[in-house]
């Protein structure tokens, strides 16, 4: 039986709405400055993109060394232990940093599983000093304020009781921004004008419902026997959709190159003998297997693994019908988009052509274990694109684009709380846009991004953060996430600590010299080194989206 009355009432210091990439790492800092942190998380794994929504790191040239924090090196470091640990890895004499997957998107392509175990071991010392509670499978139902500030949240546990969480600080971490939406903190969706953001790649005209396509990931393995699935009842509406500016439909190896818009024709062999394992060779000849591949079975004892594991993540099947969030019929759309991967599986163990001349793939095998699902597809969406909140700083295209800002590289921003590089990379839209796909200069990310204009106590720790929808595509992605989640997190602890608050700390020389000092003892790269300042990602940059 439901309760519709709040059973009990915790406070706590931070309350973190969110337990994905930049939740986590917010927790973690503010766990690690001294405070008591509450975590709500909706699905049953922690992590995001790096676990629940199956989505290998999507990270850019520099990353092993510079341009995230060291909490998420250590991180990375760590997901490299777990396999050398517990995984028999084959004995090949490989001076490369270890890469699970050899998958050509990322140095470090894993299972959602190891990313999982190594983020439950790196807060099990804050739970068991009893400084960090995880709700899982909990979902917030109300925002409670009082004039500029959030002071509590009525949440659904997974045992169907509502508990009333107050807390001093109120971080927004979560995929969709859902917290903005709750508790009326001015937010915007979708596309804005050209008018309102003066970016060369904006529209003329502000579409809040325009965003950027979600994607239901999938595992899949290569095995033989035959593991095809039943047909999906909308299957001919699927297998006929089209996208803006493809060349024909979108279940099809030919697809637009995001850049220049040409048709580009991928390769798809199952376990193939020889692969590229880095960007750079894997744009020569685009293999979509070995894309965003997370265990490469000849990585392994032979014998161990009868086939390698790839996620699908392709451009073949995102969800365009319409926003997974701000619309009426949301859920429908969420269920559309499972519905869509489900319907691409079946074209590539049908229809899909083969380097053979034969069609489909029915040793195509869904992996369950590997995503956590009954299915075999992810627990959540991929969401590239959140509410962005209406932030003191809002970083916009013209400052980091390379065509923009030529030599000088991208904007410096004296209150900068970490640093982040990627293309400016964004999918095809809701509304009938096709690609977007900008050469960005590495960047500093501004503390101003992070907090609202107006409410006084909350600070965005993910996705939400006051980006534009061009900006987004750059600020996404996992590294990106965890430095902005971390210095949410830090900057919550040094709040508490200083009692003082978010906005007081940027609006004080001293205070944000000391609180920039705090982030670089922890590691934090505030600016990047001048030698790669102005470097745009490599051509070796992502041709395939992610």
């Amino acid at each position: 039986m439901r309760t519709t009355t709040p059973t009990a009432e915790q406070h706590t210091d931070v309350l973190v709405v969110g337990g994905g990439v930049g939740g986590i790492a917010a927790a973690l800092a503010a766990c690690e400055g001294g405070a008591r942190v509450v975590v709500v998380e909706p699905y049953g794994w922690i992590g995001g993109q790096l676990t629940s929504q199956a989505v290998p790191p999507d990270e850019h040239p520099w990353i092993e060394t510079h341009g995230s924090t060291a909490s998420y090196r250590r991180f990375r470091q760590a997901v490299r232990d777990h396999y050398r640990t517990w995984y028999p890895l084959a004995s090949d004499g490989s001076t490369r940093p270890l890469n699970p997957g050899n998958g050509w998107v990322s140095p470090l392509c894993h299972e959602p599983r190891a990313a999982l175990a190594v983020l439950q071991a790196m807060i099990a010392p804050w739970r068991a000093a009893g400084r960090l509670t995880v709700h899982t499978r909990a979902q917030v139902e109300r925002a409670h304020t009082d004039g500029d500030a959030v002071t509590a949240l009525t949440v659904r546990l997974a045992d169907g009781t509502l508990r009333h969480l107050a807390a001093s600080l109120v971080l927004e971490a979560s995929e969709t921004g859902e917290l903005l939406a709750l508790a009326g903190i001015e937010h915007r969706t979708g596309t804005e004008s050209q008018a309102q953001t003066g970016e060369p790649s904006a529209p003329d005209r502000p579409a809040p419902l325009n965003m950027q396509a979600a994607t239901v990931c999938f595992a899949l393995d290569h095995v033989d026997g035959d593991h095809t699935v039943d047909r999906p009842a909308d299957y001919d509406h699927w297998r006929t959709r089209t996208a803006p500016g493809w060349p024909g439909p979108l279940f099809s190896w030919t697809y637009p190159d995001p850049r220049t818009g040409r048709p580009v024709t991928g390769r798809f062999t199952p376990n193939p003998r020889s692969t590229a394992t880095s960007m750079e060779e894997g744009l020569i000849a685009p293999e979509l297997w070995t894309y965003r591949r997370i265990l490469d079975r000849r990585a392994f004892r032979p014998g161990l693994f009868p086939s390698d594991v790839t996620l699908v993540n392709w451009p073949m099947n995102d969800y365009l019908d319409g926003p997974l969030f701000d619309v009426p019929d949301a859920e429908r759309h969420v269920r559309r988009a499972r519905e869509a991967s489900q319907a691409f599986l079946y074209w590539l163990q049908t229809e899909a052509p083969r380097p053979d001349g034969g069609t489909g793939f029915p040793g195509l095998r869904l992996r369950p274990d590997v995503t956590g699902t009954a299915d075999g597809f992810a627990q959540a969406p991929y969401i590239r694109e959140a509410r962005r909140l209406v932030a003191v700083t809002t970083p916009t295209e013209q400052d980091l684009s390379v065509v923009v800002r030529g030599a000088a590289g991208a904007v410096h921003y004296p209150d900068t709380v970490g640093t982040g590089h990627y293309r400016i990379d964004l999918h095809p839209t809701t509304g009938g846009d096709g690609y977007l796909d900008v050469a960005a200069h590495p960047f500093e990310i501004p503390l101003g991004a992070l907090l609202p204009e107006r409410v006084t106590n909350v600070i965005a720790a993910g996705k939400a953060v006051g980006t534009t929808h061009i900006t987004n595509g750059c600020y996404r992605v996992h590294p990106a996430e965890w430095s902005i989640g971390e210095a949410a997190g830090a900057l919550a602890a040094y709040c508490l600590d200083r009692q003082t608050s978010p906005h007081g700390v940027r609006a004080s020389a001293k205070l944000l010299e000391d609180f920039q000092s705090e982030l670089a003892r922890r590691g934090v790269d505030l600016r990047w080194p001048t030698t790669m300042a102005t470097a745009p990602q490599p051509a070796g940059g992502d041709a395939l989206p992610s």
